[in-house]
């Protein structure tokens, strides 16, 4: 074999890793943020990454661009192994002429994605890009729609996972946007948006900057685009091992079991402590799930985002499961848009992704007012019901406390095709609480009386007996077991042992519509 085609090979190689330069690269620390290849050592396993496409260069010349030596188009694309389990990946390289978008750069990400769907394996995507590459036109648009595209095809097929680790504007959002999970860091120089403070402030006048207009916050805390929130890049991809770690590779798997020295037979009497005695007193939701939960994990998603609502993932007897529960800490757990645009969004990933819904209640009801019903919490709050309907995966629900009116429907009723269905003691399922309907139902009893407020606490205390309690419920067959509170992580790993075989049809039009 000739010695100088080896020693040329290696000379590309080399020329390769030093991405956009020394000067960029050490720009990029100043900023607080690793670069491309730095990322990829901290996010997969040592020794694991296999690049793919290295040696893609671009096929525009126009603008000054045929001067230019963009290293690997400016992302990096390949496969490697988180906890030994395989993942495709691309880190765009914002050394290397701002992390743009050209022709090349999208045709890598989207092999990238067509392989992956090829072998079912999830995408990992980090994103650090100034936007569409200008000098080639639509060329960097026909990047972003052959992404796009594969981003649908992926949809439900495999998870995939987004990044935000530097700039994220225009079409560049709209591929994280479609995929299941976005993490994004507190750096200031990580922000994702359509229009940037320029376009703002001619528009609108308003002076932003581009944190305080796509920031973590505005999209943790407002839009909900951003589902986890790192300090830095280090802790954005710890945090992304650990998202991987709850999923199965592929909608075809099973969610992964890991070992467990939490005893299944473990009893939660805590919870007696949790719940306030008075039904009005709020309580954190979150610390009952805590409690229950293999040693006590529970890796909460969307945590900034609708906290009237709790979702994440959490293990009980190793294997994996979504945690759904209303949160009486924040608007007394009532479903409004934004948490039933949560709720739902998160249920349809389980069933895509094959992991048992375990359902927590606590809701009073939907919040009112007129700017709910303006916003369209009818339209918002039958995704929830939607998406519980069309579930087919495993799914248990607990009703704490208050499960009333149409909110009790929601939030994984048996009549939406809950499995099995437990209450506590304290649980109260009604069309409304006590004292509204006292007020509707002996409405005349009550103003006729010659003491109207001391009526008016008999009825409270007479519909609460009959209505506001489980047994009525369970007397129908609606709840399948009134359970003392410390059984309920026993109940809960038995109900899953016994829906390991669950099989439910399913609809095989081309699609149902869901109300967005």
């Amino acid at each position: 074999m000739r010695i100088d085609l080896l020693e040329e090979l290696y000379k590309k190689r080399d020329k390769l890793k030093q991405m956009g330069g020394k000067e960029r690269i050490d720009k990029q620390h100043e900023q607080g943020k690793l670069t491309a290849r730095e990322r990829l050592d901290i996010l997969l396993d040592p020794g694991s990454f296999f690049e793919i496409n290295p040696f893609v260069e671009k096929r525009n010349i126009d603008f000054g661009l045929d001067k230019m030596d963009l290293p690997e188009d400016g992302v990096i694309t390949g496969f490697g192994t988180i906890d030994g389990r395989p993942v495709a990946v691309f880190a765009q390289d914002f050394t290397v002429m701002g992390g743009s978008l050209g022709e090349m750069h999208g045709l890598k990400i989207a092999y990238l994605l067509d392989f992956a769907m090829k072998v079912g394996i999830p995408v990992i995507g980090l994103n650090d890009s100034g936007g569409a590459r200008i000098q080639e036109g639509v060329d960097a648009l026909k990047g972003y729609g052959d992404i796009f595209y594969r981003n649908t095809l992926a949809s439900g097929v495999i998870p995939q996972i987004s990044v935000i680790l530097g700039p994220c504007a225009g079409g560049a959002v709209y591929s994280p946007a479609i995929g299941d999970f976005i993490v994004m860091t507190k750096n200031p120089n990580c922000y994702m948006f359509i229009t940037g403070p320029a376009v703002v402030k001619a528009v609108t006048g308003e002076d932003v900057t581009s944190f305080e207009l796509g920031g973590w916050e505005a999209h943790a805390m407002k839009s909900g685009n951003c589902h986890l929130v790192a300090e830095d890049d280090h802790e954005a991809m710890m945090l992304v091992r650990k998202l991987v770690s709850y999923l199965p590779l592929n909608c075809m798997e099973e969610p992964p079991k890991v070992e467990s020295k939490d005893d299944p037979s473990r009893l939660t009497p805590e919870i007696y402590e949790i719940l306030p005695e008075d039904p009005q007193k709020p309580y954190d939701m979150r610390d009952i799930v805590r409690s229950v939960v293999d040693d006590g994990e529970f890796f909460e998603i969307h945590k900034y985002y609708a906290p009237n609502a709790v979702v994440g993932f959490a293990r009980f007897d190793g294997r994996s499961v979504g945690i759904i529960a209303n949160n009486p800490a924040h608007l007394a757990g009532c479903l409004d848009i934004n948490s039933s645009d949560k709720i739902a969004r998160f249920v349809r990933f389980c069933d895509c992704f094959n992991l048992p819904i375990i359902t927590f209640v606590d809701v009073p009801g939907y919040l009112p007012g007129v700017e709910q019903e303006y916003g369209g919490i009818i339209r918002h709050g039958a995704k929830v019901l939607f998406a519980y309907s069309e579930a087919t995966v495993p799914m248990v629900t607990v009703i704490v406390r208050k499960a009333y009116g149409g909110a009790y429907l929601a939030m994984g009723s048996k009549h939406l095709g809950a499995d099995l269905v437990f209450a506590y003691p304290t649980a109260e399922i009604a069309v409304m609480g006590p004292e509204g309907a006292a007020e509707i139902v002996f409405r005349k009893e009550i103003t006729t009386a010659k003491d109207p407020e001391v009526v008016r606490q008999q009825k409270i205390k007479e519909y609460r007996e009959k209505f506001a309690n489980p047994y009525r419920a369970a007397s129908r067959g609606y709840i399948d077991d009134v359970i003392d509170p410390k059984y309920t992580r026993i109940k809960i790993i038995s109900s899953l042992r016994l829906l390991e075989g669950k099989r439910k049809p399913v609809f095989r039009g081309k699609h149902r519509n869901i109300p967005l």
